[in-house]
């Protein structure tokens, strides 16, 4: 077992991860779907349990996990690989990644990945970010062993205009910051929530951008 497995086998017991796939269900269906398209072909970065690509609906799935545990979670359908570099160049109409740039080892690193996933996108191409706020989150950002790069959603955005994306949805403040929050996970509940914007500003953690691939210039 790898470092990260043995990390993420401790930190969620079966049950957790029971709940977490209940709770990205309704995500899904009432909020990540508006971004996405029946037609997309859609790769989750970062995807470990693949609780975001079992349950989007689009035409193609792929899911790109270090760990060799997320081809055991993928979905039937749902086409899994190590790298990123296993992705044809512009083969994607949207990345999703959630909980992810923050585990890398280095802003360098970042910025590596965002050059390839503008590889992988279509012109018009999307990436859609779901990840922690380091400007609400101060030192609980740190309590998990395996968070390396602090980021905003003001750097975040400077990160993605600097590897040729544009910003479109910018949210600052949208999710708690982990779902192990005390906060209820059943449907209806995050359903009321994601229906309340002000609950977003005191109990969001979490930034969402989505970002357009620019072409080139020339």
């Amino acid at each position: 077992m790898s470092e990260i497995e043995a990390i993420y086998a401790h930190r969620f017991s079966e049950n957790e991860r029971v709940q977490k796939d209940v709770l990205w269900r309704t995500l899904c269906r009432h909020f990540f779907q508006h971004y996405v398209r029946e037609t997309d072909a859609t790769l989750d970065l970062g995807a470990g349990f693949c609780e975001f690509i079992n349950n989007i609906v689009c035409a193609k799935r792929y899911a790109v996990d270090v760990s060799e545990e997320t081809a055991r979670y993928a979905a039937p359908g749902v086409t899994t690989a190590r790298d990123l570099g296993a992705i044809p160049d512009a083969a994607l109409d949207l990345v999703f990644c959630s909980n992810f740039f923050e585990h890398l080892p280095d802003k360098p690193a970042v910025g590596r990945t965002l050059d390839d996933i503008w590889r992988t996108l279509r012109p018009g191409g999307r990436l859609m970010i779901l990840q922690p706020n380091i400007k609400y989150l101060y030192a609980a950002y740190w309590d998990f062993f395996d968070h390396h790069v602090p980021l905003s959603h003001l750097s975040m955005v400077e990160a993605l205009v600097a590897h040729g994306f544009a910003p479109r949805v910018v949210i600052p403040r949208f999710l708690p910051f982990t779902t192990k929050s005390a906060l209820p996970k059943a449907d209806l509940f995050v359903r009321a929530y994601l229906l309340c914007r002000p609950a977003w500003a005191i109990l969001g953690r979490q930034m969402f951008i989505v970002a357009e691939k620019r072409e080139a210039s020339a």
